[in-house]
């Protein structure tokens, strides 16, 4: 790469460095339990607080593409980003103490009886094609 070339690089790489410095600073400032699910709550000696699996990712790209030495070339980059909140339950304290009541998930309790249900009737079917096979 020729000083020229690792200059013009330089010039394209550090816009998309800074877009990824803004990007984790925005999303990182979003990506909090209190954001997405509110602040613990009080009611007389009661304080429900959520709980929450958070998450962030981001990325960003540069390129730059010189098509003849007459002087084509393209440029540009991009970048992107998002946050990701699941509850997952919340704590209770009550009388001194704290108690964290998990927030079950009914899509994954439905596949899981599924999937349970099937490896039933599978079994069920292997026990009866063997005892017929063995008639």
């Amino acid at each position: 790469m020729t000083p020229e070339e690792a200059r013009e690089t330089a010039s394209v790489a550090r816009p998309a460095a800074e877009l990824l410095e803004r990007l984790a600073d925005k999303l990182g400032a979003k990506a909090s339990v209190s954001a997405v699910f509110g602040d613990p709550v009080e009611r007389g000696e009661i304080t429900i607080i959520p709980v929450a699996m958070v998450g962030f990712g981001f990325g960003a790209g540069v390129g730059m593409n010189r098509k003849s030495k007459e002087g084509d070339q393209g440029q540009g980059g991009g970048g992107g980003g998002g946050t990701l909140a699941t509850p997952r339950g919340y704590i209770e304290i009550k009388d001194g103490e704290a108690v964290f009541k998990p927030i079950r998930d009914a899509r994954m309790e439905a596949l899981l009886a599924a999937l349970v249900a099937g490896s039933t009737a599978l079994q069920v079917v292997r026990t009866l094609l063997r005892r017929r096979h063995a008639r």
